[in-house]
């Protein structure tokens, strides 16, 4: 924990959850379905305890539940591997959440070279590899069929299965995008890659769905076929539809988010621009629209006596305003203040673009040269209309 931060607050986010604290300088949140995952933890180790340790009667569930953070806890090392290696590579982390089914560290840009996102991808399973490790070698430091023993035992088996489960070669795991940095690498083109990798992953999420009922219905997990029953089955499927649900799920965001970014720099602010006239405050709205049609121009930037814009004439207000009444309006009256964020440079694309306007949210905003020189005025809806289009482009 950063010592420059505040004191963690258990404060929510729309969206994020119960934010626990905010190590090196990354929020992180505790989705509410995470208590949900917690209690079936509880409720499911607590019987594996009762067959190890009768003796502890009503207070395994205090030790299973000790076990459900402390997975929890190892899930956050996870997560935090991949926060630290993005940090490493330049790469903004807006948050980590623990969610139903492990964490999520949410990585703001892609990685610049298959290698660097090899690595990214990499290092997650690495550290729950290391932790399992760990839990092996501190399980011969105490004694078998103690609770120390069986929490250690929990906790590498569970870590393995973590380093497991997300080395399988299919997005949105980080074996998908380990897949992914390959054949990036191999073809040159990252959107190859996404989609090699979200069609494994949507195979993965068949095999699940199909096969982790088998296998634990022919006990080759290692559990007993002898304790199968009616309930275990039709909670087996359950849990492998889940699985699946979320694996095909993620692999279909992976490949819109990845058309997203290829298609951002298609977004300009100078292409998107709308002409605009200057017209002074006090200048009738029936004349400044009279102007507008004569130039060929599509918006109206309110001007001082030295020519330097204060303001822009709202599309929506000129809608408002009714023909009869349009020779009596002042421009002035209908026209939005300029902040220094709604200034945007004429020379922006892509992902800059749309950060710029989401920080400062507005209805149009004003495109300036590197002069200062007005050129005209960028209406967002005009930039919503131009990234559906984008979007709707086959990728090259």
């Amino acid at each position: 924990m950063n010592q420059d931060e505040p004191k963690p607050q258990r404060t929510e986010e729309p969206g994020g959850g119960i934010l626990m604290g905010r190590p090196f300088g990354v929020p992180v949140y505790v989705a509410p379905s995470w208590f949900l995952v917690a209690a079936l933890i509880t409720w499911v180790f607590g019987d594996q305890i009762e067959r190890v340790l009768p003796e502890l009667g009503a207070a395994r569930y205090l030790v299973s539940l000790f076990f459900a953070v402390a997975f929890y806890a190892s899930v956050l090392v996870h997560e935090l591997a991949h926060t630290i290696a993005a940090l490493r590579f330049k790469l903004p982390v807006r948050r980590i959440q623990l969610q139903f089914f492990g964490g999520v560290s949410e990585i703001e840009k892609e990685s610049e070279t298959p290698g660097r996102e090899f690595v990214l991808a990499f290092v997650g399973p690495l550290l729950s590899l290391v932790l399992a490790g760990l839990f092996y070698l501190a399980m011969h430091a105490v004694e078998p069929g103690t609770v120390p023993g069986v929490l250690l035992a929990g906790l590498m088996i569970s870590n393995l299965i973590v380093a497991i489960f997300n080395l399988l070669p299919g997005l949105p795991l980080d074996g998908g995008r380990m897949l992914r940095a390959v054949v990036w690498k191999i073809t040159g083109k990252p959107m190859s890659g996404t989609v090699a990798a979200a069609w494994v992953g949507r195979a993965l999420a068949v095999t699940v769905l199909i096969g982790l009922p088998l296998l634990t219905r022919t006990g080759w997990l290692g559990n007993s076929t002898a304790d199968i029953d009616g309930f275990t089955t039709v909670t087996d499927a359950l849990l492998a539809a889940i699985l699946a649900a979320i694996i095909w799920t993620g692999a279909g965001n992976s490949l819109r988010m990845a058309r997203l970014r290829e298609h951002l720099p298609d977004l300009r602010a100078r292409a998107l621009t709308r002409r605009a006239i200057p017209v002074e405050p006090d200048t009738p709205l029936s004349e400044a629209l009279r102007r507008a049609n004569e130039a060929g121009a599509r918006a109206l930037v309110v001007v001082d006596g030295t020519g330097s814009p204060t303001g822009i004439v709202r599309e929506a207000a000129i809608a408002a305003v009714p023909q009869h009444r349009r020779p009596w309006v002042a421009v002035t009256t209908l026209a939005q203040d300029l902040t220094d964020g709604m200034r945007v440079p004429a020379e922006l694309t892509g992902q800059p673009l749309l950060d710029h306007l989401r920080a400062t949210p507005a209805t149009e905003y004003l495109v300036i040269e590197e002069t200062g020189e007005i050129y005209g005025v960028l209406a967002t809806t005009d930039v919503e209309r131009a990234f559906v289009k984008a979007m709707a482009r086959p990728s090259q």
